[in-house]
């Protein structure tokens, strides 16, 4: 795909084996790869992409013992991507709040190694509820302290209202816009809350105006592109961006890489 916009992709689920593909219909998709991911991604213009290792255990991945185990080998897939990827990849990890301890170390552990990507957080894979428990705001108090950037799968609105609440220094990117009224109560955290973003992945993109509508209320900063590869089609999310005539250039470059850059600080 022709275009000169440098592109971030805010939201993936990068995978090392079929395990942990979560691409719903990969069995006919069978050249689905690390490798080819890297040349599906340079096709449509992609520069870097961002995000977790996740698995479903039904869809063929291992079983562990706890959640623990699992996360912790999905955190250690993740550093296992970036040795082939390198610069192409900044890894997302896991925590999760019955193991507060262990979430603590596992920051540390991916601080060491210069992630500061924390996510995206899913609770229903994951195996718990909310968001703004007291175990979780413990860990996610330690992860803003390393300067971590915290992606979150979109939940229940009010526990997510009271997360952000609990958190007013950290930076918090919500997943997927949602339909209607779930966008709408995007609208109104990333009006009230300075350091609440939105990224641009699963469905709600592709309602016309809805892109348009959220830089109009919400600012053009506020809004990261992201595609949730591979659970979905990445030229699809490329397109609803590159391809929409309300958007202005310079809001597109924006939306597709300034605001990463910014927010994960990178050159």
């Amino acid at each position: 795909m022709q275009h000169d916009f440098e592109i971030i992709d805010f939201h993936t689920h990068p995978f090392l084996s079929k395990a942990y593909n979560t691409c719903n219909h990969k069995e006919v998709l069978r050249d689905m790869s690390a490798e080819n991911t890297l040349s599906l991604m340079q096709k449509l213009g992609v520069n870097k992409i961002c995000g977790a290792v996740v698995s479903v255990d039904s869809m063929g991945g291992p079983l562990y013992e706890n959640h623990w185990q699992r996360i912790s080998d999905w955190n250690s897939q993740a550093l296992e991507l970036k040795k082939i990827y390198g610069d192409f990849y900044i890894p997302g990890f896991h925590i999760h709040p019955d193991f507060v301890e262990e979430s603590c170390l596992e920051i540390d552990r991916m601080h060491g190694q210069g992630v500061r990507f924390l996510g995206e957080l899913d609770p229903y894979l994951c195996g718990y509820q909310s968001y703004s428990s007291e175990n979780m705001k413990i860990i996610i108090d330690y992860a803003t302290k390393k300067n971590m950037v915290v992606s979150i799968h979109t939940m229940l609105d009010d526990d997510m209202d009271a997360f952000v609440e609990q958190h007013p220094d950290t930076t918090i990117v919500a997943a997927h816009p949602n339909e209607y009224k779930g966008f709408m109560r995007h609208l109104q955290r990333l009006k009230k809350y300075p350091n609440y973003y939105l990224d641009l992945s699963g469905y709600g993109v592709f309602r016309h105006g809805m892109l348009r509508r959220a830089i109009d209320e919400a600012g053009v900063h506020k809004i990261l592109y992201g595609s949730d590869f591979p659970t979905c089609n990445p030229g699809m999310y490329v397109g609803s961006v590159l391809l929409d005539p309300l958007i202005t250039d310079e809001e597109k470059r924006i939306v597709f890489a300034e605001n990463a850059k910014r927010l994960l600080k990178l050159k």
